[in-house]
C-alpha cells in the first residue's frame, strides 16, 4: 500500500473528499515549486475550500432552476433609458436582500425583465444566498397540488426557505378564489423572511382585475409594496430589435 493511496483514504475519512481527488497534482506542483511545507499545506486547504464554495454554487444553480443562464454581465445597459449605471450597481450589491427588500420589474414583454431577474438572482447565489426561481404559471400549479404530491411538497419547501424567491409573469392570467388565496398565503408566509422579485407587464393598480378579490389583492399588495423598488422597464422589446430574420436585411413589406 502506496504512501499516496494511505493519504488518500485518510483525507475521505476525514471528508476533504476535493483535495482527495487532486492530492498527486498538488504533491506534484508542490515538489515543482519546492514549497515550504506550511505553503503546501496552505495550498490544500484553500484548494479544499475553493472546491467545496464551486459546489456549493453549482447546487444552488441547480436547485434555482432558472430557466436559462445569463448574468448581469451579459445584460444590455444601453437598451434600457430607465436603469442607470449606477442603479445596475446598486441592485447587484444585494444590500436589498439583507434589508428584505422586494424588486418588481415592470415592462412590456422582451423589455429584458426576466434576464435582470435571473442575472440577480445569479448573482445572489454567488454570494452565498439561497435562490429559487419560478414562473406564475408554475408556481399557482405547485401550491394547488402542495398537499397531494411529494414533489410540489419539497418544491414549496425549497421557495419558503429561500433567501429570494423570483417569480415570473406575475399576473400573466387571472386566479381563481382559491388560487388567489394560496398565492396570498405565500406571500404572507414570505414576507420578513426573504426577498421577492417580480416581474409583469402589468401594473400593480391592474393586479386586482386579475385576482377577482379586492381585499386578496390589498392584502399581496400591502406586504409586497412595504419594502419595494419599483422598476420600469419601458423600452421596446429586445427581441424585437435584436430579432433574426429569414429574408436578411428586407422586410416582408419589400
Amino acid at each position: 500500500m502506496s504512501q499516496l493511496y494511505q493519504v488518500q483514504q485518510l483525507l475521505k475519512t476525514l471528508r476533504l473528499t476535493e483535495t482527495s481527488n487532486e492530492i498527486s497534482k498538488l504533491i506534484k506542483a508542490a515538489e515543482t515549486n519546492e514549497d515550504s511545507y506550511t505553503t503546501f499545506l496552505l495550498e490544500i486547504l484553500t484548494y479544499e475550500q475553493k472546491r467545496r464554495e464551486e459546489k456549493q454554487i453549482e447546487k444552488r444553480l441547480k436547485w434555482a432552476t432558472f430557466p436559462y443562464h445569463k448574468t448581469l454581465n451579459d445584460f444590455n445597459l444601453g437598451e434600457q433609458e430607465s436603469l442607470s449605471k449606477k442603479q445596475l450597481n446598486q441592485l447587484k450589491e444585494l444590500t436589498w436582500i439583507e434589508q428584505l427588500f422586494n424588486i418588481i420589474l415592470l415592462g412590456p414583454p422582451g423589455a429584458g425583465k426576466t434576464h435582470l431577474a435571473i442575472g440577480l438572482g445569479i448573482e445572489a447565489i454567488k454570494q452565498g444566498f439561497k435562490v429559487v426561481f419560478t414562473s406564475m404559471g408554475e408556481l399557482i400549479h405547485t401550491l394547488k397540488t402542495e398537499e397531494i404530491t411529494r414533489k410540489s411538497q419539497t418544491r414549496m419547501k425549497r421557495i419558503r426557505s429561500s433567501d429570494l424567491v423570483v417569480i415570473d409573469d406575475l399576473m400573466f392570467m387571472a386566479m381563481d378564489q382559491r388560487e388567489a388565496n394560496l398565492f396570498f398565503h405565500l406571500i404572507n408566509d414570505l414576507y420578513n423572511n426573504a426577498s421577492i422579485i417580480l416581474t409583469s407587464n402589468k401594473s400593480p393598480s391592474d393586479w386586482g382585475e386579475l385576482m377577482g378579490d379586492a381585499s386578496i389583492t390589498t392584502a399581496i399588495l400591502d406586504r409586497i409594496i412595504h419594502r419595494a423598488e419599483v422598476i420600469h422597464l419601458n423600452n421596446d422589446s429586445y427581441r424585437m430589435k435584436h430579432r433574426t430574420s429569414i429574408f436578411g436585411s428586407e422586410s416582408v413589406q419589400n
